[in-house]
């Protein structure tokens, strides 16, 4: 017999999910008409004059090379950070599941970096590799190899996946542990018994089982290099050198805030909003088929 939660007041239920209905409407439908209304307006830097143009701030903006490299890089970002996120904080989740002595230390200093803001986490990892007084800047240089993400676009970009990584890892970490421990022992030790190996158990029975787990993680993962990453980009590298690092977040703020074209600014974080929600329906409508509840 199923058995369902009744409200002896109609209004009740309404009453429960008002402040989240609030905050979705104030927070993110709000912001959302402005940047609309505002994409299809012509604006002087301190918005005291507009004109309507329509259409003609995505006509210039979708006939910018500019934008287009920097939709490249976006892509190619974003796949490194989710894919090396994910991988990296699975591992650590497998190693920190079959730890039996300093399991709690060893956790406790694993969910650090998630309290670390991104912008903190880019000064952290941009004095490590400074190349005047960074210490890992100079161990490399003492091996041979120099590492000057300042002027070399390829280094600054591994830079910036590095620290978007390490403050998203602790997140996928929690995660990934919860469901390694919720996945039944039983299991496994059958698996064992069986015969198969830690390989084969892992990739038959572990995986298929965290798959609800890696879905979740890789939507918010995706949507985090997309959005999350502006603190890190603006704190580290600030898009150079030469826009090396310049993805569609941070090319939103630099056109709008330092160019102050307003108008354009506000086309790019409306296609970037569709974009985004563009990726995360086709996640759910294909990728999603693939994963077992």
């Amino acid at each position: 017999m199923e058995k369902r939660v009744a409200f002896n007041e109609r209004w009740l239920p309404y009453l429960l999910v008002s402040p989240q209905i609030l905050i979705t409407l104030v927070f993110f439908f709000w912001p959302s008409g402005q940047a609309i209304w505002q994409s299809v307006l012509l604006e002087d830097a301190f918005g005291g004059n507009s004109r309507f143009v329509f259409l003609d701030n995505f006509t210039h903006l979708l006939s910018d090379k500019d934008y287009y490299a920097s939709a490249r890089l976006t892509l190619v970002f974003s796949a490194l950070v989710a894919s090396v996120g994910l991988g990296v904080s699975l591992l650590l989740a497998v190693m920190a599941d079959r730890i039996i002595r300093g399991a709690t230390a060893y956790k406790a200093f694993l969910v650090w970096p998630y309290a670390v803001a991104p912008a903190v986490a880019g000064v952290l990892w941009g004095f490590l590799f400074n190349p005047s007084v960074g210490i890992v800047a100079w161990s490399l240089a003492a091996i041979g190899i120099e590492f000057n993400y300042v002027i070399n676009g390829n280094q600054a970009l591994a830079l910036v996946v590095i620290a978007a990584v390490w403050n998203q890892v602790s997140y996928n970490f929690l995660f990934f542990l919860a469901g390694l421990q919720a996945i039944p022992k039983s299991l496994i030790e059958a698996a064992a018994i069986d015969g198969a190996g830690p390989g084969r158990r892992f990739w038959d029975i572990v995986f298929p089982l965290l798959s609800p787990t890696g879905f979740f993680l890789l939507v918010v993962n995706i949507i985090y290099a997309f959005f999350g990453t502006f603190g890190v980009v603006d704190s580290l590298t600030k898009g150079g050198p030469a826009k090396a690092t310049e993805i569609l977040v941070f090319k939103v703020y630099n056109d709008g805030f330092r160019g102050q074209d307003l108008g354009g600014s506000a086309a790019q974080s409306v296609i970037l909003m569709i974009v985004v929600i563009a990726l995360t329906v086709v996640q759910f409508r294909f990728i999603e088929r693939r994963v077992h509840y």
